[in-house]
């Protein structure tokens, strides 16, 4: 697959999709990892003396309260701050005040187009791959490089329908997600250790899967954990879980049970709230009325035992309700385990990325994944569109 060092950029106008698609809370930016991961690939096309436009989504567009809330000018502010030059921003995805700007740039500077999902009304243009749309942006480069891995595994005009219509090939940042997950997905070095999180078991039942055919053993935390502590039979008074799935996590359990590792106790409240005093109640323990919330200290040494033998960890979803204090402790231990251990560690982006980064620990894991969704059908074995269109051109 080329990537953008096979291009001649000089002079020539190159389209970068980014993945610029960060948290933010009344207009501010909670956290820049996915724009602060894009600066290799954008530096780079800077230094060759391209003339560069670059597109990205924000969040869901479906009315136009959503456009005021999801507009990309916050963001286009911190990348100036971090590229240390004037980014130049254009409130419209298209037309001619767009083919202008395009017109006037030079070579070192950078242009970026209002979020790609304004085209999502009327019709979706943007996320159903609208042929015209797709057609319409192209037009505006000369070279069509990808390096939103975060959007994948979605089929776009801004990237699927770009791609077809321009020579193209991927960033730094796309090259280093396939690296790393493809060390997991071809040959992981063994022990290999799967911790899965977060809320939803249904959205990730062929990934887990998956996983568990390849890995040696499958910790799991978080709200997903109350499906299979309740399909093994346990009380779990007033904890989300996931009727629909119980049956499949039965099935699981029953062939996998050399793999599975289940929480042995659970920090536990009665309503979901800052100003509450948790508890730690062992499994068989749980009362009707309190709500599973994180994992407790005994799980955690058990955990510890698997983490620190394993030379692969791949981790995706938190283990416990980290937005509030009381129920992060469980995170941030885990943090701490596995950023410890000699493993190759790879966190599979979405709210387990926010979380690893919002604690403190950046720069101590080995990879910190920029796609949540994207990293885990990947791992799945699926073909992500974004790469296939770029892979069938190289070939």
């Amino acid at each position: 697959m080329k990537t953008i060092r096979d291009f001649d950029l000089k002079n020539k106008t190159v389209i970068i999709r980014c993945d610029f698609n960060v948290p933010m809370k009344d207009g501010i930016i909670t956290d820049d990892n996915r724009i602060r991961e894009s600066l290799k690939t954008i530096n780079y096309a800077i230094k060759k003396g391209a003339k560069i436009i670059l597109l990205s989504h924000l969040g869901r567009v479906k009315t136009e309260e959503d456009k005021i809330k999801n507009n990309l000018k916050p963001v286009c502010q911190r990348l100036s701050e971090l590229l240390e030059r004037n980014v130049i921003f254009s409130e419209e995805t298209r037309g001619r005040k767009v083919r202008s700007l395009v017109n006037d740039l030079k070579p070192g500077e950078v242009l970026l187009l209002q979020n790609t999902r304004y085209e999502d009304i009327p019709g979706k243009k943007e996320s159903g791959n609208d042929s015209y749309l797709g057609r319409y942006w192209a037009s505006l480069g000369d070279i069509f490089v990808n390096d939103a891995f975060g959007t994948a595994h979605r089929k776009h005009a801004s990237n699927v329908g770009i791609a077809r219509h321009l020579p193209s090939g991927i960033g730094f940042l796309m090259e280093k997600e396939l690296k790393y997950l493809n060390k997991i997905v071809k040959k992981p070095v063994r022990p290999y250790v799967v911790i899965m999180g977060g809320a939803k078991i249904s959205d990730k039942i062929t990934i887990t899967k998956n996983l568990l055919e390849k890995a040696d053993y499958l910790l799991i935390g978080g709200a997903m954990a109350f499906t299979f502590l309740r399909a093994a039979g346990f009380n779990i008074g007033a904890s989300k879980y996931e009727k629909e799935a119980i049956d499949f996590c039965t099935d699981l359990l029953n062939k996998y049970s050399e793999k599975i590792v289940l929480p042995i106790d659970i920090v536990v409240s009665d309503e979901i709230s800052d100003n509450v005093k948790p508890k730690t109640r062992f499994i068989n323990e749980i009362e009707d009325d309190e709500i599973g919330l994180d994992i407790g200290p005994s799980t955690l040494k058990v955990f510890k035992q698997y983490l620190d033998d394993s030379k692969t960890i791949f981790w995706n979803g938190p283990v416990g309700y980290f937005e509030i204090e009381s129920f992060a402790g469980g995170t941030k231990k885990l943090c701490d385990i596995i950023t410890n251990t000699k493993a190759m560690t790879i966190v599979g982006g979405g709210d387990t990325a926010s979380a690893v980064i919002n604690l403190g620990y950046r720069d101590k894991f080995t990879h910190i994944s920029t796609g949540g969704g994207a990293s885990l059908e990947f791992l799945e074995g699926k073909t992500l569109p974004a790469l296939k269109v770029i892979d069938e051109k190289s070939s």
